[in-house]
């Protein structure tokens, strides 16, 4: 195995690297990084390059350079939410050498005096702030990577919306160098002025009488704008306890409607993605807001349908079939894309898609089942029940 030629050196705002890191820079033909980093560095022998614009075209100018000793400067930590995750997308782990110095978070966590390992790290740095509705819950500990000095305002106004408008906010700014400041305050009140370089703190405190919404399946159907057309809170809960959704899994949503379904597979495990199809605009366009206010902006939605519309997509862990079960081949153009050990989950309400439910059953196995609700309501003076649509529901794991 060849030495690796591309090294990552992590540097702290106070100018020290890495360990190791002064004798990659002493070594390397040509250094990368950020003009704050090439003059935190200090002298540099080797030829200094700042990052491109637009950014993308660094990896291909990078695997021009494999026969350079080549290094990159990062702050911090380069593998947490850093350049490190970027490369490996374009070069094999031999290729690089990673020299990480302590990360932001780690400071942060430093300064707060919250144990880490208790605290959950996020980061909007070039993300949407919608992200953070998705983690918010009583009593949290967040620490969070931002753009620049106007994030904070924006999360402020997320969180009062949300009804975590006494949430307490610390802003670090420059943390271990000599321009490392620290100012609070309360979302509801915030209007401090921060330096574009600092980590957010958050300490969320709900408002009295929130309605928290948890990240376990089945939120209540008046969490989703939708136009009666969607799988409802009881049978969504049933339905995502079959798909299984786990971190980084990708799952078809094929006649996404609302995207109710989708939407709460991406907000039950981390790293999670999901592909709507809706042919419906108006159905597309409720499914692209909902998303952004229950903190999974990134549900990726696509006007067409099914089977045609599958080609070229990216291979599902996952399936859940929620409408058009009756189109000539969906079921074997869904089975044939799905990966092995990849769950199918497929909800019928009308006779029709009932009886394919049944003959894919009869053919392929798994579970068949028929889900009914009822819900309390008036009668008269009194109380009675009051039956939802059943719901026929076949689920079944690819060989």
């Amino acid at each position: 195995m060849s030495a690796p030629w591309l090294t990552l050196v992590g540097i702290g705002e106070d100018g020290v690297l890495a360990p190791g890191g002064a004798d990659a820079l002493a070594r390397a033909e040509i250094v990368y990084g950020g003009t704050r980093h090439l003059e935190l560095a200090g002298e540099i022998t080797a030829e200094k390059r700042t990052w491109p614009s637009p950014f993308a075209t660094v990896f291909a100018d990078l695997a021009a350079l494999k026969d350079k000793r080549v290094a990159v400067l990062a702050t911090g930590d380069p593998m947490w939410f850093g350049i490190g995750a970027s490369l490996l997308k374009h070069f094999p782990a031999e290729d690089l050498r990673v020299l990480p110095s302590p990360s932001a978070f780690q400071l942060a966590a430093g300064r707060m005096g919250w144990a880490l390992q208790d605290t959950e790290c996020l980061s909007v740095h070039g993300r949407p702030v919608d992200l953070l509705r998705a983690a918010l819950y009583p009593g949290a500990r967040l620490l969070v990577l931002t753009s620049n000095g106007e994030t904070p305002r924006q999360v402020a106004d997320l969180l009062a919306d949300e009804g975590y408008g006494r949430t307490r906010m610390t802003a670090l700014e420059h943390l271990g160098g000599s321009r490392e400041r620290r100012i609070g305050g309360t979302a509801e009140d915030w209007s401090q002025d921060v330096a574009d370089f600092h980590t957010l703190a958050l300490e969320v405190i709900a408002d009295p009488g929130i309605h928290f919404r948890a990240r376990t399946p089945g939120l209540a159907d008046e969490a989703f704008r939708h136009d009666g057309k969607m799988t409802k809170q009881d049978i969504r809960a049933v339905t995502l306890g079959e798909l299984k959704p786990y971190p980084g899994a990708l799952m078809w949503d094929v006649g996404a409607g609302c995207g109710s379904v989708a939407i709460e597979w991406l907000r039950a495990a981390p790293r999670t993605r999901a592909i709507g199809l809706e042919p419906h605009s108006e159905r597309r366009q409720m499914a692209a807001e909902n998303a952004v206010a229950l903190g999974v902006p990134h549900l990726e939605l696509k006007d067409t349908t099914a089977p045609a519309g599958l080609e070229g997509l990216p291979t599902p862990d996952a399936i859940f079939i929620g409408g058009g079960l009756t189109a000539d081949g969906l079921v074997d153009g869904c089975l044939k894309a799905l990966k092995s050990g990849g769950r199918l989950v497929a909800n019928a309400v009308t006779l029709e898609s009932e009886a394919v439910l049944l003959a894919a059953y009869q053919h392929l196995g798994g579970d068949l089942k028929k889900l009914s609700v009822h819900r309390a309501s008036a009668v008269g003076g009194l109380t009675g029940w009051r039956p939802l649509m059943p719901v026929t529901q076949w689920s079944y794991t690819k060989p």
